[in-house]
């Protein structure tokens, strides 16, 4: 539950990220800024039949933890259901008609969006509305976003000063996040699905090729659930010169540079 008072002040924020494969949360001291009780719970091993509500109900009958009362509770909608769309540009009695050329849509999906007011953007995005019912029975008052605000902003934030054209590439178990940067100017975010490394490597040169990136020159970063490692991570190695793993900064120092990296977004939130 969310703190109503100022007696009832806790200093803790809770986090959790949420998406159709699982559930992640961490809590967050707002006096230190460090981060504990970080978990992540995969759906992958639950039947398909299950429904998503009970899960996450026996998530909460597991984890006394978020029976606690906190200041801030934030609730990350983690799909790629989402795209960008410049202030300029945006018309609210539009929201829907922005994402129907990336992604498929109904009349009935519910769209909202995350403003980025120092970007000058806003991020369009379809919410998982069953979820949200569900964590308001549960925790009551909260705000919510999309995984890719938290993303494209917080690069956006540490690419000052930098004149370079960097691609980040942040990888999750269904799909993966393009980001191309420039001084805090966003080039390009786009979301790919994929299911081997094949698909992950193609998706990279194709819009390497597009923006007239050359893979001996441009630097790639990659964050989000992958190791040096990894058959991702070797591939992109065999056809990009510049690739590394992303270098997160040490804002939690009780969690490995893995575990900072693995879940930057919900870390970031």
């Amino acid at each position: 539950m969310m703190s109503s008072s100022i007696t009832d002040k806790t200093y803790k924020k809770l986090v959790l990220q949420v998406s159709l494969n699982g559930l992640s949360f961490v809590v967050i001291d707002l006096l230190s800024g460090h981060a504990s009780h970080l978990k992540h719970l995969s759906f992958d091993h639950f039947q398909k039949s299950a429904k998503i509500e009970d899960l996450f109900l026996d998530v909460f009958r597991e984890n006394e933890v978020l029976k606690n009362n906190y200041d801030e509770i934030t609730i990350i909608h983690f799909n790629n259901l989402s795209t960008f769309v410049p202030t300029a540009l945006f018309d609210e009695e539009f929201i829907g008609s922005y994402l129907q050329y990336n992604t498929k849509v109904f009349e009935t999906d519910f769209f909202t969006f995350d403003e980025l007011t120092k970007y000058e953007m806003n991020s369009v995005y379809i919410p998982y509305v069953n979820m949200n019912n569900f964590f308001i029975d549960q925790l009551g008052a909260f705000e919510y976003k999309h995984s890719s605000t938290i993303l494209v902003s917080t690069l956006l934030d540490i690419s000052k000063n930098n004149e370079e054209r960097k691609m980040f590439v942040h990888m999750s178990a269904s799909h993966f996040e393009i980001v191309v940067l420039q001084n805090q100017n966003l080039h390009l975010y786009n979301s790919f699905e994929y299911t081997t490394p094949e698909d992950f490597i193609y998706y990279i040169l194709f819009t390497a090729e597009q923006l007239q990136l050359n893979p001996e020159y441009f630097k790639l970063e990659l964050l989000g659930g992958i190791k040096e490692e990894d058959a991702y991570y070797q591939i992109a190695y065999k056809y990009i010169r510049n690739v590394s793993l992303f270098e997160v900064p040490n804002d939690n120092p009780s969690l490995s540079e893995e575990e900072n990296r693995e879940h930057f977004i919900l870390l970031h939130s």
